[in-house]
């Protein structure tokens, strides 16, 4: 059976909004349980070892899963973004799988993520070209201007969790709002 494109690009957005709220929401059930944990002084990648290693782990898992079915259904858009999305929901996935404990594929997995979520509201902007995804671009910049402040040990004074969480919450953000965007817009049509 095959779908309609309007009903694909809702599915798409449902999914994006739903994976992007989920994960938003579990890493701070995390952060209340981790025994001491502290946004500043904390990798968010903290979460995904010891007792709240559950909650973070399969929420990220969720999160890369729900960006790749939402790539996959972006019907109405260029196949850039939905290989950016895709990678970056690989790397989300590579995030929960391969915890900080891991070493280098867990960083390299963590880079994929924030790189390509980042550079995803570009792509975004060059297709729609309208001011909320002028806003959406803008939180792709400060993603990605905090994660090179970030690469260059520079925190602003926010401590390493702070600066984390200037790249990867843009990031939720935009997911959120393009979502929802695109379930509305394909709820009109």
């Amino acid at each position: 059976m095959k779908i309609s494109d309007k009903t694909a690009m809702k599915i798409s957005g449902l999914v994006l909004f739903a994976g992007a709220a989920q994960f938003f929401l579990l890493v701070l059930i995390a952060e209340a349980l981790y025994p001491h944990y502290s946004v500043a002084n904390n990798y968010i990648s903290d979460l995904g070892v010891g007792s709240t290693a559950y909650i973070f782990n399969t929420s990220i898992v969720l999160l890369g899963i729900a960006i790749i079915i939402s790539a996959v259904f972006l019907l109405k858009f260029s196949k850039p973004l939905r290989i950016v999305l895709i990678l970056a929901g690989i790397g989300a996935m590579g995030v929960g799988i391969f915890p900080e404990t891991t070493g280098a594929i867990h960083l390299y997995s963590s880079l994929l993520v924030f790189f390509m979520a980042s550079i995803a509201t570009y792509f975004i902007l060059w297709r729609l070209k309208n001011i909320i995804s002028v806003f959406w671009a803008i939180l792709g910049t400060v993603a990605l201007i905090a994660l090179v402040l970030y690469a260059m040990g520079i925190y602003l004074g926010l401590g390493v969790g702070g600066m984390e969480r200037l790249i990867v919450y843009p990031d939720i953000l935009w997911a959120l709002g393009f979502g929802g965007w695109i379930v509305a817009k394909y709820e009109e049509d």
